[in-house]
């Protein structure tokens, strides 16, 4: 038996391949699933069967994808019936206690509701060496240091989830041996659960032992404590739901491969419901860039910022540089349903500038000159997580996080400069862009963020985060 994983940085999500005897199974596969074909050709395989662990929120599922390429078998959780969300396309329910054979593997499912009311959890056992469970496929339930979220339902239903994840974790595993591997959806980086281990697996022994959640305080601290530790919620995850339910469409191929002369690239960004996302570099974009674009660069937070800021269902248009991977680029962007690309610049931003294209500005400024300004009573809007924040901030600073301000953007000042920080300049470059698309017309992005604040020794507080004063 091979157990392959597959990791999607930035996203933090790991997805497996099973094989055994010639067939494969892919368990919560991402959107773009040529690594899984790749994968099962190499070894002369065939996919043969689709299991998810949940409906998931925070990426595009790639079962429908798959299924379409393969014709495997979807196998997903038979427990969504009259929950908020199910799954409305056409599969065999996956039910606690059954068993998928194939070869000398069984995979046996377990109802885990607690990071959502449906969430399955796989072991995997290995005939060959015995009837001792090998693996837990632990979907968003376990994570290594962690547990999922029970949060994703809104107000009313955490509790209930909460109170479910517990029995779960102290009902559902006491009987599994120590020595079964721990194999997560997700790992550290994640908002899916709160501070999850850098490691890829573990065991559940070594959870019992060290995992913070799993140690005997009772139902009501446990469920205290999970609710208070929840990431911030990325709205986004609403629509990954209501997408993941319903089915994504299924693509065929990666779109918006074209690369648009500057006549096509004009024309297609004269729809107003078109979208710039501008792939480079924060300093980059700062010095000239579309009006109106966004500025999320490319690379492993592509995926999650993209999901965070951009509009969905709209026209999308790409433009970077001469280093930038666009294929990339629209794989981070169909992983979290952004499937309206169109196309990218050819030639980037360089071949708009000689073209004579219309252009905006981003000033950026150093933290030297940043603390020069708050003497004088600068404006400065910290856009990082509210840990960053808590752990140590400018004085006098403004705290939103940065997924958070197009919706907040009003309690901001428009009177004077918005001076935007993060940890190190790309967070800040996309929310100085979200201000901009907003009507702030003086913006100004601090280089190198609180890495570089805190490099050259500049003072910090701790204090929590004060009201917006307009």
């Amino acid at each position: 038996m091979k157990l392959q994983r597959f990791e999607v940085p930035g996203l933090s999500h790991y997805s497996y391949l099973i094989a055994c005897g010639g067939q494969a199974v892919v368990v919560d596969p991402k959107r773009d699933v040529d690594a899984y074909l790749d994968a099962a050709a190499a070894d002369g395989l065939r996919i043969t069967h689709i299991l998810e662990t949940h409906i998931h929120a925070d990426y595009c599922s790639g079962a429908l994808e798959l299924a379409g390429r393969t014709g495997a078998e979807l196998w997903l959780s038979g427990h969504d019936k009259g929950e908020d969300f199910q799954y409305a396309f056409p599969h065999h329910d996956f039910r606690d206690g059954e068993e998928l054979k194939f070869g000398n593997v069984r995979v046996v499912a377990m109802h885990t509701p607690g990071h959502t009311p449906e969430h399955l959890s796989f072991l995997v056992h290995d005939a060959q060496r015995g009837d001792y469970p090998m693996a837990l496929l632990s979907g968003d339930f376990v994570f290594v240091g962690s547990l999922g979220r029970p949060d994703l339902l809104g107000e009313a239903a955490k509790q209930r989830l909460a109170e479910e994840l517990y029995e779960s974790v102290h009902k559902r595993l006491e009987k599994l041996p120590d020595g079964v591997e721990i194999h997560p959806a997700h790992g550290a980086g994640s908002m899916c659960g709160s501070g999850m281990s850098e490691r890829p697996q573990s065991t559940l022994g070594y959870e019992r032992a060290c995992n913070f959640f799993f140690q005997e305080r009772g139902r009501e601290k446990f469920i205290e404590t999970i609710l208070k530790t929840v990431p911030p919620f990325p709205d986004y995850y609403r629509r990954m739901k209501k997408v993941n339910s319903e089915g994504p469409r299924v693509l065929g191929e990666i779109p918006g491969g074209e690369a648009l002369s500057v006549a096509e690239f004009r024309k297609g960004i004269a729809d107003p419901q078109a979208v710039v996302i501008d792939l480079r570099r924060p300093e980059a974009f700062g010095g000239a860039h579309i009006p109106g674009a966004f500025s999320v660069g490319a690379g492993a937070n592509l995926s999650t910022w993209a999901a965070w800021v951009v509009p969905y269902d709209r026209p999308i248009f790409l433009v970077g540089d001469d280093s930038t991977d666009y294929d990339e680029a629209r794989r981070s962007l169909v992983r979290v349903g952004l499937d309206g690309v169109r196309g990218s610049l050819r030639g980037g931003m360089r071949t708009w500038s000689e073209a004579g294209g219309e252009q905006a500005q981003v000033p950026q400024i150093s933290v030297e000159e940043l603390s020069e300004r708050m003497k004088k009573g600068a404006f400065l809007l910290d856009v990082r997580a509210a840990g960053e924040w808590t752990a140590g901030h400018v004085e006098g600073a403004t705290h939103i996080m940065g997924g958070d301000l197009a919706k907040r953007a009003t309690e901001l000042p428009t009177d004077r400069a918005v001076h935007v920080i993060c940890g190190s300049g790309y967070r800040s470059s996309v929310a100085a862009s979200v201000l901009r698309r907003a009507g702030f017309r003086d913006v100004v992005n601090v280089v190198g963020g609180m890495g570089a604040w805190n490099q050259r020794k500049l003072p910090t507080v701790t204090e929590q985060a004060a009201s917006c004063v307009a």
